[in-house]
């Protein structure tokens, strides 16, 4: 019996997150006078870096949007729920833990830097807000798969009318997660746009998966949308300026990064797809599994979460470019291994949860 595993998830995932294991160490500890911008080796590695993030988001939303709506087939949509929303809390618990300065909080010194938003606040707030936009379709997966796409293309139409967002009278705690003014590295818009789409291309699979030209149907959609979101986009929105005189496209148009990389997003897509039969490898899949691990064990390394000393406060920008790549490499291989061989970060933290749940319905 042919399998429906969407292999090719694990394996964008294991992209994805190899891409940002090297990203961040290139460029926490790469020297400055080596960030040409007119070289091309830099230029490439800035690209690619730039596609790691949204591929990151969307393949997240996919992944998750799919097996929600499966869990309701098979029956188990409450427990898909309930754990959607654990995973959720769990990943914007961890984002703030990581940030949390113990030292400097013993000694009696304390700010509010541990507040700002990065990527797992966001994608687990975004994993929360897709649970709450299914509960609103009552479940109907036509529905959700409309309004998702609906959201996706409202958010990143919009993106000029929240790109400089201050917030100075909302409590920081809360500002963070929409302005980086704070410090925030990642905000709630756009990235929820990429959940979004990524949600949307989920109800594809699952309601075509099974055609017989789906796959092939799906790759190239995957590549015509793409392309022409990378290199026709921002004359169809300068089109809609033209037509209806509205600013917004026009000023989406002249900064139009979140469809571009959207299509970038979605050309990998479908090499992924396509080549699934060669991606497939157990190590590749089994480093998409652990993701959570592995940013949780490269986070420490890097920034030296806890104890305020890492490879950041310890070498800091001194790499010339080969110490850079080699050190990568050295630096992908030791946090995947720890995660392979020690690390139990997503079925400890479950676990802690369930327990802390089952504590307060005692209670």
């Amino acid at each position: 019996m042919k399998s429906n595993r969407l292999y090719f998830i694990d394996a964008v995932r294991a992209f994805a997150i190899l891409m940002m294991l090297q990203g961040h160490f290139i460029d926490t500890l790469l020297a400055v006078e080596y960030r040409d911008d007119s070289n091309t080796a830099f230029q490439i590695w800035t690209y690619f870096r730039g596609i790691t993030a949204p591929t990151f988001f969307t393949i997240s939303g996919l992944i998750f949007s799919y097996l929600l709506i499966k869990a309701k087939k098979k029956g188990t949509v409450k427990q898909r729920i309930r754990k959607g929303l654990m995973r959720g809390l769990m990943l914007i618990g961890v984002g703030y833990l990581l940030r949390i300065p113990i030292f400097q909080w013993l000694v009696g010194e304390f700010n509010s830097y541990f507040l700002v938003i990065d990527v797992l606040q966001c994608i687990g707030l975004s994993l929360i807000g897709v649970v709450l936009v299914y509960q609103l379709c009552l479940k109907n997966t036509l529905v959700f798969s409309v309004l998702m796409l609906q959201i996706g293309l409202l958010i990143f139409t919009t993106e000029p009318l929240y790109r400089n967002l201050q917030l100075p009278n909302t409590p920081e705690i809360f500002a963070n997660y929409m302005t980086k003014a704070h410090g925030s590295i990642f905000t709630i818009l756009p990235w929820f746009g990429y959940m979004a789409f990524g949600a949307f291309i989920a109800t594809l699979f699952y309601r075509y998966l099974e055609r017989p030209k789906f796959k092939l149907g799906i790759i190239t959609g995957f590549i015509v949308v793409g392309l022409f979101l990378i290199y026709t986009s921002s004359y169809t929105l300068m089109q809609l300026y033209y037509w209806s005189d509205i600013q917004l496209f026009k000023d989406v148009a002249y900064f139009n990064y979140l469809y571009t990389r959207l299509g970038n997003v979605l050309i990998l897509f479908a090499l992924f797809y396509a080549f699934e039969f060669i991606v497939k490898q157990p190590l590749i899949l089994r480093i998409g599994q652990k993701t959570l691990s592995i940013y949780v064990i490269h986070f420490i390394i890097i920034w030296g979460s806890f104890t305020g000393y890492g490879l950041y406060q310890l070498i800091g920008k001194t790499l010339n470019p080969w110490q850079a790549i080699l050190g990568a490499g050295v630096f992908l291989a030791t946090v995947c291994f720890i995660s392979f061989h020690y690390a139990k970060t997503n079925a400890f933290l479950y676990l802690q949860i369930r327990r802390l749940i089952d504590k307060f319905k005692t209670t």
